[in-house]
Formats: C-alpha cells, sequence, structure tokens
C-alpha cells in the first residue's frame, strides 16, 4: 500500500480545515479562531471522504471494490452532515433560545451540519487535494 492512501485524507482535513478558517475569518473580520469545528464551509468531513475515494479512483479505477466501498462511505458521511447533524444544530438552536445554561456551563454547539454548498465546497477541495497527491506522488 503507497502512503499515499495514509497522506490524502490528511492533507485534505489540513486543506480543508485551512480554508474554513479563512472564510471564517473573512466573514468575521478577524482572526476567526472561536469558529473552528463542526460546520462552515468547506466541509472538512467531505473532503476527506472525497479525497480518498478519489484517489482510489484514480490509482485504481472505479471498476475497483474499494472505490466502491470509499464511495458509499462518502455518501454516507456527506448524508449526516447534511440531515442528521444539521437537525442537531437546529435542535441545538431552539433549546439554547428556551433554556439558559447553568452557571458555568457554555450553550450548546448549533453549528453541526452543512448546507448543501458547504459539502460541495468539500467535495471540490478533496477532488482537489486527491489529484494534486496523484499527480506528486508516483
Amino acid at each position: 500500500m503507497s502512503g499515499a492512501y495514509l497522506v490524502t485524507p490528511l492533507l485534505a482535513w489540513v486543506a480543508a480545515g485551512g480554508l474554513k478558517f479563512v472564510v471564517n475569518s473573512l466573514r468575521a473580520r478577524r482572526l476567526a479562531f472561536d469558529l473552528i469545528g463542526y460546520g462552515g464551509l468547506p466541509s472538512t468531513h467531505s473532503a476527506m471522504v472525497t479525497s480518498m475515494a478519489a484517489l482510489i479512483a484514480l490509482r485504481e479505477g472505479i471498476d475497483h471494490a474499494a472505490f466502491g466501498v470509499a464511495l458509499t462511505l462518502a455518501l454516507v458521511v456527506m448524508m449526516d452532515a447534511s440531515s442528521l447533524r444539521r437537525q442537531v444544530g437546529r435542535h441545538a438552536e431552539r433549546i439554547n433560545r428556551v433554556a439558559a445554561p447553568a452557571p458555568g456551563e457554555r450553550p450548546l454547539r448549533e453549528r453541526m451540519g452543512h448546507t448543501r454548498m458547504e459539502i460541495v465546497a468539500g467535495i471540490l477541495t478533496g477532488l482537489a487535494v486527491a489529484w494534486a497527491v496523484n499527480a506528486l506522488w508516483p
């Protein structure tokens, strides 16, 4: 097994996280270290799973069993990010409006899931990382 398969999702995570920090900082007009976490553009989870599926497709072909497994995992992760985790964030938002946190506690995290645009940005980030790794790591 090539080390590229281990490095690619890590690079996708770093690339998406860096882009997310830049986007959040530009929107907030300050260094937005407090906005690091779940949610936001691009989706880090989508970038990671897409990078692996794309690298397998580029190196092994789309008819390889590993590509089918990676694609299935990627679809599950993206569906979870856009539905279940998004709903959890909406519930947290409403709970925070209704119930004040106890002394010493923070409100529930509201940014949990992703919009379709955030997921698409994660997919594009993952594709770019996989292409770069494939081109630069023989």
